[in-house]
């Protein structure tokens, strides 16, 4: 898999700057970018400011808040002058990119307070795309970016969206820009990064469906794994979550999360959900490690922390796990992190609670 990145970065600003070029004797000032109350000048210094910004975060790596500067034009900056600006800030954001290290995040405030190299390179890539948009409707030109973009961006970002006939349309749509057929018009919108969950040695970094995809494809999802990793039900969870953003009906607090150790950044297994929580507030959670990680604590210290975190949430009731009759290892992990047999009937609604009577032996965690 190739992650979000620098490259993509500058496939984007290449793609604006290609196109604008052509039309920067005309009037920027007196004209409105597509459906924006800005004009086409002052929406090509917010995607300058965009760029300047998320290289800032990465660079500066604040926890709480933006870095606390921006960007302001000499008087007179005409067009072309502000292209100049959006490849230059368009280059610091893709070399602060390349140089992040991939376990840093920095603040951005939606949804989970954070973002990692690959979100910023996505964040900005949408920016430049989508207000390119804006300014070649304003202008009358005709602009359709490169599709891997445009799917890149969607399948990091946007996974609450279900994929359209195709991936520019369905951008514009997720973003009030657009149409598509069968599709209510969008009136609010934003991105979605992946969610993070601190666990003692570990850390639980959630998977975008993009990483979901070459996952299940046999690919690492961007995580330098140990030896032996990931393992198949880290990479059948994966196809879960690719299953869920094809339908539409993919959450990233209710998927699949990496277990990664803080000590050297690499991945020992995957945990998470098997959908969002139902309607009497049951989800089913599931996990396995990689050989070389096992006996060494590390799915109980997750476990109780993805746990911990879905419990506090309103609409969360109970928790449950199916594990295999013979799995010893993995009856320690869930007896450990507090869940308790339960010897409930099999309800036939799918969720595979209670004692199954067969190979397998259903716990079960209340709030």
């Amino acid at each position: 898999m190739r992650s979000m990145g620098g490259e993509q970065v500058e496939q984007a600003v290449a793609s604006c700057t290609a196109l604008l070029r052509a039309a920067v004797d005309r009037d920027w000032e007196g004209v409105k970018a597509g459906r924006l109350d800005w004009n086409c000048r002052e929406t090509a210094e917010h995607i300058a400011s965009d760029l300047l910004a998320y290289a800032g975060q990465l660079a500066g790596r604040p926890q709480s808040a933006y870095v606390p500067f921006g960007i302001t034009l000499d008087e007179g900056t005409g067009a072309a002058a502000v292209l100049d600006v959006i490849e230059a800030t368009g280059a610091l954001l893709a070399a602060a990119v390349r140089t992040t290290p991939r376990a840093v995040r920095a603040f951005h405030p939606y949804p989970f307070r954070s973002a990692n190299r690959e979100g910023f390179a996505a964040m900005g890539v949408a920016e430049v795309l989508l207000h390119t948009h804006d300014i070649a409707e304003g202008l009358g030109l005709a602009y359709e970016p490169p599709a891997e973009l445009c799917d890149a961006v969607l399948t990091g970002i946007f996974p609450q969206v279900r994929p359209g006939p195709a991936p520019w349309p369905t951008l514009l749509w997720a973003t009030g820009r657009g149409e598509l057929p069968d599709r209510a018009p969008v009136t609010e919108w934003r991105w979605h990064n992946t969610p993070v969950i601190p666990a003692g040695r570990l850390t639980l970094e959630g998977v975008s469906p993009a990483a979901a995809r070459d996952l299940s494809l046999g690919g690492d999802g961007g995580f330098e794994w140990i030896d032996g990793g990931p393992f198949d039900g880290t990479r059948e969870a994966a196809g879960m979550v690719v299953a869920a953003y094809e339908q539409g009906v993919y959450r990233p607090e209710w998927g699949l999360y990496v277990l990664v150790r803080t000590e050297d950044g690499r991945a020992v297994g995957g945990m998470g959900f098997h959908g969002t929580p139902d309607e009497e507030g049951r989800a089913e959670i599931g996990y396995d490690l990689a050989e070389a990680a096992r006996g060494r604590g590390y799915a109980t210290e997750a476990l109780r922390a993805l746990a911990d975190r879905a419990l506090a949430r309103d609409e969360v009731r109970s928790l449950f796990a199916v594990v295999d009759r013979d799995n010893s290892a993995s009856h320690g992990v869930v007896l450990r992190a507090g869940f308790r047999p339960t010897s409930a009937a099999d309800d036939n609604n799918g969720s595979g609670q209670g004692d199954t009577g067969g190979d397998q032996v259903a716990y079960e965690l209340r709030g």
